[in-house]
C-alpha cells in the first residue's frame, strides 16, 4: 500500500538524505517527494512511500522520531494517481468526456491530493450545501458544512474532517475534498486543485457543472 508521509526537518544539507535512508531502514520505498515550503531555517515535505499493506507504521515512527530535527506532522494511506502527469491526465479525460467533467474531476481528485473522497457540491437556501455527486468514499445527498466564504481554500469541519474547497461555475457550486486523520490540506494542495478547476473550465469553455 502507500502512504503519505509529511515531515518538518531541517532546511539544510544532508537532512533530507536522512529521513530518506531512515525511510528505507524502516522498510520503506520511497515513491515521490515534494516539498511543500521552506521558512526560517525549516522546511515541510511530503513522502510518498510504498509500505506493507496491513503493517503497522510504529516503525516509521519510531524511525523518524530518532532523526535529530524532524517533527512527524501526519502519516496516512494514500492512492497513486494514474499516469506520470495526473493533472495534465485529468483535464485530458475533462476534454475528451466533457459532459461528466466536474464528475471527472471530482473522482481523480481524491488520488491527487492524498484524500478520502471529493464531490461537488452546490449550495441552497441560506448557504447550506449538498453533494449532487461523490467520488468512492463519499456520499451523495450527504450534508456538508458550511462552505461560503466561497474561495479556494482549507477549513476543518467540526468533526475533525479536513476539507479543501474551490467554487465551480462562477460559485454556483463547489470541488469539495475531505480526508480524516490526516493534517490540513497545505496551501500548495489547495492552489493545486484551485489550477486543476480552471484548466478544466478553460478546455470546456463553458460551464462545468451544467455540463455535467
Amino acid at each position: 500500500m502507500l502512504l503519505r508521509i509529511r515531515v518538518r526537518l531541517p532546511d539544510r544539507p544532508g537532512s533530507l538524505g536522512q529521513v530518506a535512508r531512515t525511510l528505507g531502514a524502516a522498510g520503506a520505498d520511497v515513491a515521490q517527494m515534494a516539498v511543500l515550503e521552506r521558512d526560517n531555517g525549516r522546511a515541510l515535505d511530503d513522502f510518498t512511500v510504498t509500505w506493507p499493506a496491513g503493517a503497522g507504521v510504529e516503525r516509521l515512527r519510531d524511525g523518524l522520531g530518532s532523526v535529530n530535527g524532524v517533527e512527524i506532522v501526519g502519516i496516512w494511506p494514500t492512492v497513486e494517481p494514474q499516469g506520470a502527469h495526473p493533472d495534465a491526465a485529468v483535464i485530458g479525460q475533462v476534454a475528451a468526456v466533457p459532459e461528466r467533467g466536474a464528475a471527472t474531476l471530482a473522482d481523480a481528485v481524491p488520488g491527487i491530493l492524498s484524500a478520502d473522497w471529493a464531490g461537488i457540491a452546490e449550495l441552497g437556501e441560506q448557504d447550506a450545501a449538498v453533494l449532487v455527486h461523490a467520488s468512492v468514499g463519499g456520499l451523495t445527498g450527504a450534508e456538508l458544512p458550511v462552505l461560503p466564504p466561497l474561495r479556494p481554500r482549507a477549513f476543518a469541519g467540526a468533526d475533525g474532517t479536513e476539507y479543501a474547497v474551490c467554487p465551480l461555475s462562477e460559485g454556483r457550486a463547489a470541488l469539495v475534498v475531505a480526508r480524516k486523520g490526516a493534517p490540513p490540506f497545505h496551501r500548495t494542495e489547495v492552489l493545486r486543485l484551485e489550477q486543476l478547476v480552471n484548466a478544466a473550465e478553460a478546455v470546456l469553455a463553458t460551464d462545468l457543472v451544467r455540463t455535467s
